[in-house]
């Protein structure tokens, strides 16, 4: 790996959920996903989505962009190879996610970046509560945002994926922190 940079902007959250956010939409998609209803960090909820975004005035989109060296973007990946990797880039999220951790106080909420992975199974699965409610975020894209768009947007980057068994020049997690609680 090259390495990890964080990213960060400022947004009015009006602005960002004007621009952004169509829960219709993107919650509709959610429903097409194998976590649907199977982890605590995806739809569907027992609450608005909207009345997370209408309770802060402003959002901190953070993103970490970790870059991979040549050697791995020049490797042609087995299956099982390919998903191992990036298996071990999805955990790192964990370690990142410390990051807005940090940055929390009594009125703001953090973001998680994208799917919650801080368990190796979801109790929500089998009908329990979660294990670390304490440190579950729900996700930009859980709560109708879409990210590919904003990180395109805000930074001029665009969602990179794996494609044909190799690793894209970088990937890209995002997450942020919603502030300045109404």
């Amino acid at each position: 790996m090259k390495g990890i940079s964080k990213l960060m902007a400022d947004v009015d959250v009006g602005e960002f959920v004007e621009n952004y956010v169509d829960v219709e939409k993107f919650l509709g998609l959610c429903k097409d996903c194998e976590n649907y209803g199977k982890n605590w960090n995806c739809p569907p909820f027992e609450f608005d989505v909207m009345d997370v975004w209408n309770s802060y005035a402003k959002l901190k989109v953070i993103a970490f962009k970790i870059e991979f060296d040549d050697e791995e973007l020049s490797t042609v990946f087995s299956d099982k190879e390919l998903d191992f990797v990036l298996k071990r880039v999805e955990r790192m999220k964990i370690k990142l996610m410390n990051d807005i951790y940090a940055l929390e106080d009594e009125n703001s909420l953090g973001l998680f970046l994208g799917q919650c992975n801080l368990c190796m199974k979801c109790t929500r699965e089998f009908g329990m509560p979660c294990k670390m409610p304490f440190k579950m975020r729900y996700s930009i894209e859980s709560l109708g945002g879409n990210v590919d768009q904003c990180i395109e947007d805000i930074f001029g980057l665009k969602i990179l994926y794996a494609k044909d068994n190799r690793l894209p020049e970088y990937m890209i997690f995002v997450g942020g922190l919603l502030y300045d609680k109404k």
